[in-house]
């Protein structure tokens, strides 16, 4: 049971990342992308969510700040 539950934050974990990846794209490319902009946001809140710590023993912030770095390239 407990390899389905991590399997489980695992998969949301990495559809906030892909989401979030996404919509880095979109807004480079299109920047007045609200639907892009929101889900940044979104995401962004997720990883400093208290939901998140609950999930995770990961530092969401930590994720983030590699993510914009990737990004940034």
């Amino acid at each position: 049971m407990k390899d389905n539950w991590e399997a489980l934050v695992n998969a949301i974990v990495l559809k906030a990342v892909d989401d979030y990846r996404k919509a880095r794209r979109r807004v480079r490319r299109f920047p007045g992308q609200k639907g892009a902009q929101e889900m940044i946001r979104e995401v962004e809140r997720f990883f400093r969510s208290r939901w998140f710590q609950m999930l995770t023993d990961t530092d969401g912030r930590m994720i983030l700040e590699q993510l914009r770095r990737e990004v940034a390239l």
